[in-house]
């Protein structure tokens, strides 16, 4: 869960810490401009807002829905978390049995989501003046996934490279859906975590878990918050 947490925290401080495209629409046909593009644009919302932010933290997560969950494929990630799990729904013959699982996906892809903002939301408020460096672009025509690849600098500290995992969609724009620290992807962890409790308490129960973990108050929880 440790890891999780951490993993969590760096894509927060990459997000908002890059200061290269000021004001400009984001470019979502280019997944390295969209990248630092959506970080810039982020940064300033939260250095504008910052006196929102000090007296209410519940702020942040109007931040994250505006400037982050546009560029983040938020369903496709769900969809990596349930892994297995959406096979058997598409293997389920009878129709009724079939469409209550599809209605609990649905709801699994919108708790995900509001756990995703509130998540975020709560890292924002450990911001400090972290700098990132960005990786070259790649040629990316022919590609339907790219890697943004970033490291993490502070004084006095290691370098951590991240890898920021975005993919193209059917209308040509990219958007994140995962990132690797030290080679683990986020989204594994993710469904490490949850595929014993999926397995053994099913979906209902994973729904109404995150659901009640998206409602806490905006905090930086740490390790015990979020497990």
């Amino acid at each position: 869960m440790r890891a999780i947490v951490g993993f969590l925290f760096v894509a927060a401080l990459l997000i908002c810490s890059s200061t290269t495209y000021a004001n400009d629409t984001v470019n979502m046909q280019d997944p390295y401009k969209m990248v630092q593009q959506v970080a810039d644009n982020t940064f300033k919302r939260i250095t504008k807002d910052q006196a929102i932010i000090q007296q209410n933290k519940e702020h942040l997560r109007i931040i994250v829905e505006e400037e982050l969950l546009p560029y983040i494929d938020y369903k496709y990630a769900a969809y990596r978390v349930l892994g297995s799990y959406i096979q058997k729904v598409r293997n389920i013959t009878d129709k009724e049995e079939k469409a209550q699982a599809v209605e609990h996906v649905k709801q699994f892809i919108e708790v995900f989501k509001n756990y995703l903002v509130a998540t975020y939301a709560g890292v924002f408020t450990q911001y400090t003046n972290q700098n990132v460096e960005f990786g070259a672009a790649k040629e990316f025509t022919d590609d339907q996934v790219a890697i943004v690849k970033t490291t993490i600098v502070e004084e006095g500290k290691p370098d951590i490279k991240i890898d920021f995992k975005v993919r193209r969609d059917s209308n040509n724009e990219w958007r994140a859906y995962d990132m690797m620290a030290e080679g683990i992807s986020l989204l594994d962890a993710k469904q490490t975590e949850l595929h014993g409790i999926l397995r053994q308490q099913g979906i209902a129960h994973v729904i109404d878990l995150l659901d009640k973990k998206s409602r806490l108050p905006v905090q930086f929880r740490g390790d015990d918050g979020n497990k």
